[in-house]
């Protein structure tokens, strides 16, 4: 039951009591919560109130409690020291956080780096692309001796020579060159070399001779001198007119690609099967530079009777 009785009538001994009992209280409480965080050690049972065992404080003298603290305002023993705080631990995440950070700033910097070195070898190729642009270059020496393809269908001029093609085919400007041609002997027709040549797919079934200039193409598919023989690695040139001697190479432009391709050197027989088929300039002499595979390069004019380009044929070795 609430006690309701005036201050000045309640006697000082029981003020003291229950000024004790509270300080008491808030003395516990303060213990259990610096005990929760870990502060100080478990609060000992001792310090705490009697009365929340079930019975009533006590008290050693007049106007102080019982127990191991005692308030020091009422002239108990002095409150104990706290308890030394633990020493705090390494922050690893702290660490692990700033070492990543130096990772990243590392590999930006290494970023940068590679990204100005590609910008300076960039700049290097530039300039030395421009020095070459600069200087001029000699004239490369040409792989063929030939300015015009073979297989032209009108005989050589008189000033040219039995061996020279028709100068009326020769750009002007290239004419010069044909003059420094020097006809090469026709070599003795050797067991590795062409011999024979059939297409059964546009009824062509011709010899083969060495050389192809006028004279030797009278006789059948002209080898061009020094270039690859059936089955050898590179180029092996072949040519023969479309409208005189035979007209032998007539239907070459309606061969097809997978056409299949016979060349007989001696008893041994190569197969080519056709790639490509093409329709170039007389001077375009590049067809017949030399490969890197086995490859047949058949040629005749074109077309019929203008004979003002030249029919190609490429066929690769199966």
């Amino acid at each position: 039951m609430t006690d309701r009785r005036p201050i000045d009538q309640v006697p000082t001994e029981e003020l003291e009591r229950i000024l004790a009992i509270r300080k008491r209280k808030e003395r516990a409480q303060r213990l259990r919560r610096l005990a929760v965080q870990g502060r100080i050690a478990s609060v000992d049972p001792l310090a705490q109130a009697p009365e929340q065992h079930g019975g009533p404080p006590t008290f050693d003298s007049p106007g102080q409690p019982t127990g191991r603290y005692r308030s020091a305002e009422i002239g108990g023993e002095e409150e104990p020291q706290e308890e030394e705080l633990p020493r705090r631990s390494l922050a690893w995440g702290w660490m692990l956080n700033k070492v990543l950070l130096l990772v990243e700033v590392l590999a930006l910097g290494g970023l940068i780096l590679i990204l100005a070195s590609s910008l300076i070898s960039l700049r290097d190729l530039n300039q030395a692309a421009t020095q070459a642009r600069a200087t001029p270059t000699s004239t490369p020496k040409p792989l063929i001796d030939v300015v015009v393809l073979p297989g032209g269908h009108r005989p050589p001029s008189e000033a040219g020579g039995s061996a020279a093609p028709n100068l009326d085919e020769i750009p002007e400007h290239l004419r010069g060159l044909v003059q420094a041609v020097t006809p090469q002997p026709l070599p003795t027709q050797g067991p590795e070399q062409a011999s024979r040549i059939v297409i059964k797919s546009i009824s062509v079934d011709a010899p083969v001779v060495q050389g192809d200039d006028w004279e030797q193409l009278k006789k059948g598919v002209g080898h061009h001198l020094r270039t690859a023989n059936p089955g050898e690695r590179g180029n092996m040139v072949l040519s023969a007119h479309n409208d005189v001697y035979g007209e032998i190479f007539r239907s070459l432009e309606k061969i097809e690609l997978k056409d299949e391709i016979l060349v007989y050197s001696g008893s041994r027989v190569f197969r080519y099967v056709v790639t490509q088929k093409r329709i170039i300039e007389p001077t375009e002499v590049s067809v017949m530079y030399p490969t890197s595979d086995p490859t047949a390069t058949l040629i005749t004019c074109h077309p019929y009777l203008v004979d003002n380009k030249r029919l190609v044929v490429i066929a690769e070795l199966q």
